[in-house]
This record gives C-alpha cells, structure tokens and sequence, in this order.
C-alpha cells in the first residue's frame, strides 16, 4: 500500500509532553492510515557533512536540547531500526549516504512520533541534512526514494517552514509580519506545485528573517521531491500566534481517494 509523506512543524520540544492543536493535526494525518513497514525521517536536528542514515538495531532517544523540564529528558521512544532498509537507502538513493550507527532519534522525530505511533513498534530511521547539500540537491533526494512509499514506508519531514528563535528572544511579541509573509508565500507556493519558486525560497518576503540559517526549512525539499502528481494535499493553516516566528504550518501528500 503506498504511503503518504508528511512534513511536520515540530516548533517546542514540548509538543511532545502533551496534546494540543497541532498535535491533533499531526495524528489526524495517519488517522486511517495502514500500518508502515518503517518510517524514515529527515529532521532538522541532525545535519551532518556528508549524508548518513541511522543502521541501529535499537536507535538510542537522544535529547538534543537544554533548559527544558526533566520530565522531557526523561522521554524515551523505544522503537526498533531496520539495518537491512539502512542498507538499500545507501545503495538506492541519489548521492552519497553512509549507514551511521552513532546517531538516534533525535527530538525532531521522537517528538512527533510520539503522538503519532504512541507504540514505538514501527521501525525507524533518520536519514541526516548534508550540510553541502542544497534545496534542489534534498529535492532530487527525495525524488530518489520514492520507490519507498511504494514498499509502504512512512517518510516525514520535521522542521519548520519560519524558524527564528533568537529574533524573537530579542523582541517576545508578535505575529511578525516578516513571519507571517513567507510562510503564507511557501504555503502559495507548495499548494499551486510552484516547485522553482520554492527551490528559490531565498527571493520570497521575509526570507532573510524568517530563514535566518537553513536547517529548519531543510527537511520539506525530500518532501516536496516525494511529492506525486495524482497526491491529494492536505495542509494546516494557523492563526498568528506570538510565537508566529515558528511556524507550525503541517502537510500531508498522499494518495487520493478513487
């Protein structure tokens, strides 16, 4: 059964604590979905020089993150791997990935995951942001893997479409403006499939700002490459909020109904 391909506005690590708005999307995205094989997931949390996917047989829950309760740190997602599909992604996919075994799950997918499988009994991989690589580079990986889907894999972007924290640490107000005008220009872009536009995410309002360092943003090029032309969307869309420097805009792309 062919999967669909999620990207996730993770925003606060504590998400992952408790229900709430977002979290309510994020799970009525697989609501009716058949049970993945696996889920492989790119997460802005791990970018590496050099492309890699996790191969551990049990990936370890790391809490990449600081001054948050211990209860947080406390978390574990205790999923399996799959080394064996490790090892096709190295050997199917577009451009150099290495299976790592010295990573985990870092917050970007466990955070997620754990409202959407609260079970942890679904394989799970991370395949990591190469720091060389750029928007059309991750587009062509995604298109690359998505013989996956087919053999009924379960992919997620998590990141955010404006991630700015130290803008708004600076000035605690908000919506921003600058905020506010690129996620509504992605959102444009991503539901007219105006795939150069978003591959030069650079020239739209308020990039520079609400894109101050790319990592965040990352994680939907796979996504948008995974993208098929018969896929229904499905995209949330927020109020502004104070916190408006973090989008948590999510999308599905899945299979339309027949």
């Amino acid at each position: 059964m062919t999967q669909p391909v999620l990207f996730i506005g993770h925003g606060n690590p504590m998400n992952a604590l408790s229900g709430n708005p977002y979290t309510d999307d994020w799970r009525s995205f697989v609501q009716h979905l058949h049970r993945p094989h696996a889920i492989v997931c790119f997460s802005a949390h791990w970018v590496t020089r050099g492309g890699y996917v996790t191969g551990n047989d049990y990936p370890k829950t790391l809490h990449d993150f600081s001054g948050f309760p211990q209860s947080l740190s406390e978390m574990r997602y205790p999923c399996p791997g799959a080394p064996d599909l490790a090892a096709q992604i190295s050997h199917r996919s577009a451009g150099n990935i290495d299976v790592s075994l010295d990573w985990g799950l870092d917050h970007g997918t466990w955070s997620v995951l754990v409202h959407l499988f609260p079970e942890a009994n679904i394989p799970v991989l991370q395949i990591s942001l190469d720091s060389r690589n750029t928007a059309r580079d991750l587009f062509a990986l995604g298109q690359s893997l998505q013989w996956l889907r087919d053999e009924g894999v379960l992919i997620i972007g998590s990141g955010n479409i404006a991630h700015n924290i130290k803008q708004w640490l600076r000035n605690p107000g908000g919506p921003f403006d600058w905020a506010k005008e690129f996620d509504q220009a992605v959102a444009l872009a991503i539901r007219s499939n105006d795939v150069e536009t978003l591959l030069n995410y650079q020239q739209l309002p308020g990039a520079e700002l609400a894109v101050p360092t790319p990592e965040h943003l990352l994680p939907l090029f796979p996504v948008l490459g995974l993208r098929r032309p018969d896929d229904a969307l499905t995209m949330t869309d927020y109020p502004p909020t104070s916190l408006e420097n973090c989008s948590m805009r999510s999308l599905r792309f899945a299979p339309a109904p027949k």
